[in-house]
């Protein structure tokens, strides 16, 4: 079965749905989880009329590694009373989908273990789907809760 299970989280209820089942998942196979956060590489939508204000990328940066910490602590908290073994993950990368695979990678995971919002139609075209994207391009099994 599976050793090690990345449990990807972009901190909507959904994906706390998937950690939680996720961690039961591994409790049930003597599995360990490693919580992920992709935390967004680039800050280009901070522009001043000059060009980027470094104060401002400086905020972005640390708020988004603050919030990645925060939820990926709240998925290795929830392990731990479940006496699941667990580790925390952030990686920057502005494509969740290439840092679910990078972390998963990086940590031997031999399971993805994520969730699909089920978008359709035109907010499927705009937003994409992450989950899809780590379903086309991982070499990892992936298991996908809905």
């Amino acid at each position: 079965m599976y050793r090690k299970i990345l449990i990807p989280t972009d901190g909507s209820e959904l994906c706390s749905s998937a950690a939680e089942k996720g961690i039961e998942y591994a409790r049930e196979t003597n599995a360990e989880i490693v919580a992920f956060h992709a935390i967004p590489a680039t800050s280009y939508m901070l522009y001043t009329e000059s060009g980027p204000s470094d104060l401002m990328v400086e905020q972005f940066e640390k708020e988004a590694r603050a919030r990645g910490e925060r939820l990926t602590s709240e998925i290795v908290w929830l392990a731990q009373d479940a006496q699941v073994k667990a580790e925390a993950l952030c990686l920057s990368n502005d494509h969740p989908w290439e840092g679910i695979i990078e972390a998963a990678q990086t940590k031997n995971c031999d399971l993805i273990f994520m969730a699909s919002h089920g978008r359709k139609g035109l907010s499927a075209l705009l937003l994409g789907s992450e989950t899809t994207k780590v379903l086309t391009h991982s070499k990892i099994a992936v298991l996908v809760y809905r």
